[in-house]
């Protein structure tokens, strides 16, 4: 299947109320282009230099979310534009965010990355590391931050009951925090394992190699 079919087929499986995030890194301009001149305005990169030599050469109703482990020297660079920082895993990080979108006169969307992974090497809060974070958003901490929601990734694995329970629980904590302070996106689920993750509440898929097929890195 072409770009156009793949990315269909991948809208096709998606309920009204989940947002869709095309995965686009390691992705050409000219590939973005296409899926954005099929109706996707939602992208996603993992590395912060990816992103930047894009974002100038793309339409400008892209909102772009950084899904990638972000470094704190690195936010200056897309503070003055990015949508939303999927991938905010310590309180050093959120506080560089504020930081540096207080110099833009913005308020940038984010979503705390909660380790539900069994994996040594994914990142993230745990979960009572989440909650004392979200209380002291809650107390006015990061005035130029909006946590609007959840991140997470399962396990790597063939084993559905894994991936199902995991996600459970960063659903669970998704509606435990929500009761504090109304929180609207929980985002969970890639190309091998969103139907799982819509199924136990995701309303935002991160999506790339089903929409774009497997990158050849040998190119």
């Amino acid at each position: 299947m072409d770009i156009k079919e793949n990315y269909f087929a991948v809208k096709k499986q998606l309920p009204e109320n989940v947002q869709l995030v095309a995965v686009s890194k390691t992705h050409p301009v000219s590939e973005i282009q296409k899926v954005y001149d099929l109706g996707q305005k939602v992208f996603g990169e993992n590395k912060v230099q990816e992103l930047v030599e894009k974002y100038p050469l793309l339409p400008k109703d892209i909102q772009w979310h950084l899904i990638g482990h972000l470094q704190t020297n690195k936010v200056k660079y897309i503070a003055s534009f990015v949508d939303t920082i999927q991938s905010v895993d310590s309180e050093k990080i959120l506080l560089e965010i504020n930081k540096e979108a207080a110099k833009h006169n913005r308020i940038i969307n984010v979503l705390l990355q909660v380790k539900i992974a069994e994996e040594e090497n994914k990142f993230g809060f745990e979960i009572a590391e989440a909650e004392i974070l979200f209380q002291k958003y809650i107390d006015g901490k990061f005035p130029h931050i909006k946590i609007t929601g959840l991140m997470g990734m399962a396990t790597f694995t063939d084993n559905e009951n894994q991936i199902r329970k995991e996600f459970t629980v960063l659903k669970t904590l998704f509606d435990q925090l929500s009761r504090s302070k109304p929180l609207q996106t929980l985002s969970m689920g890639m190309s091998d394992d969103f139907p799982v993750a819509i199924e136990c509440g995701a309303n935002s898929v991160r999506v790339g190699s089903a929409i774009f097929g497997k990158r050849d890195y040998s190119i």
